[in-house]
């Protein structure tokens, strides 16, 4: 596959951080499992809901990784045993699972909740600060 490199020009010198995230929000859109929802709480706030069913909270991490979120799903595999249930359909995914989100600059994780089979992680974005920076006028020679 041939794909066309993003920000190669000569007057885009300097923009290899955004190059990077570009690539990782598109990995991340690219990843199917498991399900999310965002949704828009107030003005400064932002919720990702996952479905998570089956998943306890021991099972579950939630981290900020430079400018990305990392939530991880892991399912330790326990050897068959005589107690075992026999599916005939198992719908329900059990599998472990890395899910990434690109973190733009300010935002802030406020709390994780797993409640239902869903896991709620709700971001907060200060209001940056207005800065005024003046600059003095100097004469020449």
């Amino acid at each position: 596959m041939n794909r066309a490199v993003l920000f190669d020009s000569p007057f885009l010198l300097g923009f290899e951080h955004t190059r990077l995230l570009i690539e990782r929000a598109a990995k991340a859109a690219s990843e199917g499992y498991p399900p999310y929802n965002v949704e828009e709480l107030a003005g400064d706030r932002l919720r990702i809901t996952l479905a998570v069913a089956g998943f306890s909270q021991g099972q579950l991490s939630v981290s900020v990784e430079e400018s990305q979120l990392v939530v991880q799903g892991k399912r330790e595999s326990a050897p068959p045993t005589a107690d075992d249930k026999a599916f005939l359909h198992r719908g329900i995914a059990a599998r472990s699972f890395v899910r990434t989100f690109v973190l733009a600059d300010g935002m802030e994780v406020a709390d994780a909740i797993l409640e239902h089979g869903l896991l709620h992680i709700d971001l907060v974005r200060p209001e940056p600060e207005k800065r005024v920076k003046t600059i003095p006028i100097r004469t020449g020679p």
